[in-house]
């Protein structure tokens, strides 16, 4: 079973680990009677057997929704409250004096030398300082009337491009209140798809951080034609001299101070209605040039609306960390779920998150050690990368701890399978894994792109927490699917939110149907009020991947391919784009392969290439530095890092490993890697090899990687 193939593996003597088996068995017997009486996991158990969603009729191809609105789907979070500036009015009102936003300070920062030579900029931050509900509401107020003073109007553009900050937040609620349209940039994009961007969307003022403006903005500024003003969220920038005229650069807080001195009496006629549009999202797209998805605001409530009901208990007790980009939906969704439910923000990023984050310096405390999150997101590029750390950790203790641990993992995972709860192994064992997140995570969301069942289980295990898995596309919101916290099972992403339903569409070509049988399996068409309005100015991609159904209903063609479980959970099998047919006619699905060898402790990052004139499938593979140098070692292989990743040699070794992952993932024949390229470079978004969620750009890759391509395929390369 998967159960069996995910536990780990020990060397104990096999008369001790008998001994040790019946202690455990006796504990579990001794246990169960006295849980069973007094644990809530009765009902967990119960509701995890339970239909989650169901087809609407018995067609085949039927639209399934959840058993929760079966017969109408939800849109609206609280009654009246059609708009985002209606739903924070609300919030505001409810948990007025209430802590919203919180930022650390910085206390020092300190340039590191590394032994190589390199700087590193190294913080030491103070506690969190929070903004109540009632500081965000009055500065989005005094912001979207300066905004106004400026001579920005309602229905028009106006971007953000910054790092993910309170001010991102007012910003964002200050264009809510005032009807003007978000355009959202990721700060790693690069430079012609941020001037794509702006220029498509015809801004002329463009909110950003100095960082952002003297590096990012700097380079671009006089491509961006139409642009007049710069506001910086943090303070007056040095101003260079290479400065295009007629761009005029303020501060937050003195457009502030211009909008609270300003007349708003004839204010009203601009608030927004539903379907005005609340963002223009740039998606950075596995391919091509970015697309702006039009979200309007019932888009949005309906997307959080779903979500929400996937978070049991969520309200004022809880804290949720934000790091991830607000310019992702999933991360601006989120942030929306908490203010929306009286929920604490502490802002973040990735390179302060933890004690042994790259610019914390070494004995201070990272921003989940000082603010103890109870909800979390993360993209699987995250939890994988946590999930290497914590087991090379594992590697290094002693045999007899190594062991231990071992045990109460497997013991756990067992527990976990059959529904059971393991207390005593959760403040014993794992206690220490858990304070790496801050010891108080009681749910992981996860999004973005698929999670592997290992890392998945092993979330579970040592955070002592359920890792919600969730499906959902910029185009749909971010809502699709998000699984139930009492639901442990693997490698599924659960059933449809309240907000939509889905259905599954027949796609010959791949040989799936919506009739197939155990399970319905076909495109993913995801239907609902949180389906967005379209493209901006990109009509032909806007018919392309929408369509309207006879009752007017949106539906979004995610060229996902999926199928529905009995109990109504959707589990991704491939993906349309992702498909290549090889020369002998047999399909390979490339992200299926690279999801069955990520996690490889050798493997940083993979992409698998397939072309149709061939019979066999090549990778580039990002190795681990500190397992292959070690491969190295052990192979008796001398020389620099990229002289191990540019050796033939190691390549054989790497291979040898990755066939035998492949194998033990029951990968067929046709679908392994016959031959790989060691990369000696990591893939960043800065080098355009992957976007901001870390999903690998094939175009580029293949483009970057082309003569690789050539040499593993055998052609001549001059």
């Amino acid at each position: 079973s998967q159960t069996v193939k995910m536990k780990l593996k020990h060397n104990i003597n096999p008369i001790l680990l008998q001994f040790i088996n019946f202690i455990i068995l006796v504990y579990s017997f001794v246990t169960y009677i006295p849980w069973y009486i007094f644990s809530g996991s009765r009902q967990a158990i119960e509701k995890a057997k339970q239909v989650k969603a169901k087809p609407v009729n018995n067609r085949p191809g039927g639209a399934y929704r959840s058993v929760n609105s079966l017969h109408c789907l939800a849109s609206v979070l609280y009654p009246g409250c059609d708009t985002l500036d209606k739903v924070f009015k609300y919030a505001k009102t409810k948990y007025k004096d209430k802590k919203l936003l919180g930022t650390r300070e910085i206390l020092k920062e300190e340039d590191e030398i590394q032994p190589s030579g390199k700087v590193f900029k190294k913080v030491i931050l103070g506690k969190y300082t929070w903004l109540s509900y009632e500081d965000v509401y009055i500065k989005a107020v005094n912001f979207g009337n300066g905004l106004a003073v400026l001579g920005q109007q309602p229905k028009t553009n106006i971007a953000i491009f910054c790092e993910t900050r309170a001010e991102w937040m007012i910003a964002a609620q200050a264009c809510f209140m005032c009807n003007y349209q978000l355009v959202t940039l990721y700060a790693t994009l690069g430079g012609p798809a941020i001037v794509h961007g702006l220029n498509e969307t015809e801004v002329t003022t463009i909110i950003t951080s100095k960082e952002l403006m003297q590096t990012k903005l700097k380079e671009i500024v006089s491509q961006v034609p139409l642009l007049r003003h710069i506001i910086t969220v943090d303070g007056k920038p040095t101003m260079w001299s290479e400065f295009p005229k007629g761009v005029i650069v303020h501060t937050m807080a003195s457009v502030q101070a211009m909008g609270a001195k300003a007349d708003t009496g004839n204010k009203q006629q601009a608030r927004p209605v539903p379907s005005d549009i609340a963002v223009i999202m740039y998606t950075s797209g596995s391919t091509g040039v970015p697309k702006g998805v039009m979200i309007s605001h019932c888009n949005i409530i309906a997307g959080i609306t779903g979500m929400a009901e996937r978070i049991p208990n969520l309200g004022e007790k809880d804290i949720y960390i934000g790091y991830l980009p607000l310019a992702h939906v999933l991360e601006l969704s989120a942030e929306l779920v908490c203010l929306s439910h009286g929920c604490r923000i502490g802002y973040s990023s990735p390179q302060t998150l933890a004690d042994q984050s790259s610019k914390i310096k070494k004995g201070s405390k990272g921003d989940v050690t000082t603010l103890k999150p109870t909800l979390m997101a993360a993209v699987p590029e995250i939890m994988d990368r946590i999930y290497k750390n914590v087991m090379n950790k594992v590697n290094e203790m002693t045999s007899f701890q190594r062991n231990l641990f071992i045990l109460a993992y497997n013991y756990k995972m067992e527990q976990i399978s059959k529904g059971y709860t393991t207390p005593l192994c959760d403040s014993l064992i794992f206690r220490k894994v858990r304070m790496l997140l801050g010891g108080k995570i009681r749910i992981l969301l996860c999004g973005g792109a698929p999670l592997s069942a290992a890392t998945q289980r092993f979330m579970n295990i040592c955070f002592c927490c359920p890792v919600g898995q969730g499906y959902g596309l910029t185009e749909s919101a971010g809502a699709g699917t998000i699984t139930e916290v009492w639901d442990y099972t693997t490698g599924r992403v659960g059933a449809p939110l309240v907000c939509c339903e889905i259905k599954l569409l027949n796609w010959e070509e791949g040989g799936y149907y919506n009739t197939d049988k155990p399970y319905p399996r076909g495109e993913i068409l995801i239907g609902g009020q949180n389906v967005t309005v379209g493209y901006y100015k990109n009509e032909v991609r806007t018919k392309k991947d929408f369509s309207v159904d006879e009752n007017g209903q949106r539906w979004l063609h995610t060229g996902d391919i999926g199928e529905f479980h009995q109990d109504g959970c959707l589990k991704i099998i491939d993906r349309k784009k992702d498909l290549v047919k090889l020369q002998a006619g047999e399909y390979v699905s490339l992200g299926k392969v690279e999801a069955a060898l990520k996690n490889l402790p050798l493997v940083d990052n993979i992409c698998v290439y397939a072309s149709s004139f061939h019979s066999y499938v090549v990778g580039f593979v990002v190795p681990n530095q500190k397992e292959l140098i070690e491969l190295a070692r052990k192979k008796g292989f001398k020389g620099t890092w990229e002289e191990i990743c540019n050796s033939p040699e190691m390549e054989k070794e790497v291979l040898k490993m990755i066939a035998e992952a492949a194998m033990a993932a029951n990968l067929e024949k046709f679908e392994i890697p016959v031959k790989i390229r060691l990369s000696p470079d990591p893939w960043t978004p800065e080098t355009g090899l992957v976007t901001d969620a870390f999903k690998l750009k094939r175009k580029e890759l293949t483009a970057y990687y082309q003569m690789d391509i050539d040499r593993m395929y055998g052609k001549n390369v001059k």
